[in-house]
């Protein structure tokens, strides 16, 4: 998706479909950004399939990149049954306290000015409390959700997991009860008296692109790219 032009987006401030401000969800900068409705943030949430996992451990701050998906008002990630932040989820009570973010980038900003250069972005940042999912359904649902967030329609086009696989497997949830958006769109914003430099000004903009699929070695030459594929 390109940079959408034009002006800034502002934040909305009503209450019906929106998600209620917090002090950890005010951003101390440009709070003209910011966005608190579900629209906006589900949307957001929903183009992307990687986020970035936020907990503290042992004292100290850890980030991991992981694969999610939304459920309604909840996230899910999952990962094996080893993996630590997934252990602490399951071990502590009521759960672990998580960040989780998800950025898209739509642009590069490129000013007269070295000062000036900026992203155009949607971002979204959740605080909340990761817990372990016990209930087999709700974990094959979460798996799923998270296969279609990746490819669309995927998950009906494989072999489930079985009941082995799915015990190797553990699933966190995060409802979405803290929540802001955060968007930059528009030109680059140079001050009026660098406006004659001769330096080039302007939006690049930035997109996701699939090539083209590449089958595995030992695929029934028979079996087709499915339309879900090229639809990407």
């Amino acid at each position: 998706m390109t940079a959408t032009p034009a002006t800034e987006t502002t934040q909305s401030t009503g209450t019906t479909g929106a998600y209620e401000p917090t002090d950890r969800t005010v951003p101390t900068r440009s709070r003209d950004r910011a966005r608190y409705d579900r629209d906006t943030v589900h949307a957001i949430l929903d183009e992307a399939y990687v986020c970035h996992l936020g907990f503290v451990r042992d004292g100290a701050p850890v980030v991991l990149p992981t694969l999610f998906a939304r459920v309604g008002e909840s996230l899910y990630m999952h990962g094996s049954t080893g993996s630590r932040p997934l252990l602490a989820a399951g071990r502590t009570d009521p759960g672990l306290p998580v960040c989780v973010t998800v950025t898209h980038v739509d642009g590069l900003v490129l000013a007269r000015s070295a000062f000036h250069h900026s992203l155009n972005y949607r971002s979204v940042v959740v605080h909340g409390t990761a817990r372990q999912v016990t209930d087999e359904d709700e974990c094959r649902t979460a798996l799923d959700a998270m296969i279609d967030a990746v490819a669309p329609g995927r998950s009906g086009d494989v072999r489930p997991a079985s009941a082995r696989e799915l015990a190797a497997t553990a699933v966190i949830r995060v409802d979405l009860d803290e929540v802001s958006a955060k968007l930059r769109t528009g030109p680059s914003s140079d001050d009026a008296e660098d406006l004659g430099l001769p330096h080039w000004a302007g939006v690049v903009p930035v997109g996701r692109v699939y090539g083209t699929p590449v089958p595995a070695a030992d695929l029934d030459p028979g079996i087709a790219v499915p339309d879900y594929l090229t639809a990407l």
